[in-house]
């Protein structure tokens, strides 16, 4: 089975690709948490055994203070709501992850898109759209009728989504570039706006979620695909995932109402909320 974790696990690349390193054990090394800087002591004790870089001495300090300051920069923020971490985006290096051959037999997004309930014609936003797998999925479900707006804050993605729906021959789907606070949709428009593993993942979960309850239709709905992270043995960090109670928390929070938990999919739940 395919790493659920790839692309997903956050490593201190910047530094190492800044510093030349090649060997595993350095990169190795530099894989702490996000949440501990970690001790000064103990980084030093690390470099000393390290000394070598292509040919090139960097002293102890030097490297202590480059690795301090990338742990301090890639601290997690924490929701003011429900105190949850806030997981880092997945990079675009990490689209193969999300076109695995195995998703469907380990996620069951088929069932996840039959439990949506999509009819002809409506309107959908896949917020956080990423390389298209629901995008294609959704646009066939609304049919020529209807439109799908698949957002990204990442142009690659967006890229890799447009020659999708080119090769899928799909003139109902509109890409947009959104921001970190903002989506960057019409208001009023939608029925449906679907984050599939993403919302975890915001920088400015409450600002976005403004947003996106302003272009909502009156009876539209909010859906949250997030894996569970009140079953231990799903197969994800920690961090990517969500509990019910912390949904509620966070959504109602900013005018949301709590709809209802669709269960029908192995790893995740279907989270359900009207503007």
């Amino acid at each position: 089975m395919a790493d659920p974790n790839k692309g997903i696990h956050q490593y201190h690349a910047g530094v190492a690709d800044g510093l030349q390193f090649h060997s595993p054990a350095v990169v190795g090394a530099l894989e702490f948490d996000h949440n501990e800087v970690p001790p000064l002591d103990a980084a030093v004790l690390l470099i000393r055994s390290l000394p070598w870089i292509r040919g090139t001495v960097v002293t102890a300090a030097a490297l202590v203070a480059l690795l301090l300051a990338s742990a301090t920069a890639g601290a997690q923020a924490r929701h003011p709501v429900s105190g949850r971490a806030i997981a880092q985006v997945m990079g675009y290096e990490g689209a193969a992850w999300l076109e695995r051959p195995e998703r469907e037999s380990e996620e069951r997004p088929s069932k996840a898109i039959k439990a949506l309930d999509i009819k002809p014609g409506q309107v959908v936003a896949d917020v956080g759209a990423g390389s298209g797998y629901y995008t294609v999925r959704l646009a066939e479900r609304v049919g020529p009728t209807g439109r799908v707006f698949a957002t990204d804050i990442q142009p690659e993605m967006l890229s890799l989504l447009r020659s999708r729906v080119s090769r899928a021959r799909l003139d109902n789907v509109e890409l947009v570039l959104s921001a970190d606070a903002d989506p960057r949709l019409p208001e009023g428009l939608f029925d449906l706006v679907l984050m599939v593993d993403v919302y975890h993942e915001l920088a400015r979960p409450q600002e976005v979620l403004r947003k996106l309850r302003a272009s909502l239709k009156p009876d539209g709905r909010l859906v949250l695909v997030e894996f569970r992270k009140e079953n231990a043995w799903v197969p994800i960090r920690e961090e990517h995932k969500m509990s019910v109670k912390e949904a509620r928390m966070e959504l109602e929070a900013e005018g949301y109402r709590f709809d209802r938990v669709i269960g029908v999919l192995p790893w995740q739940h279907i989270l359900v909320f009207r503007r």
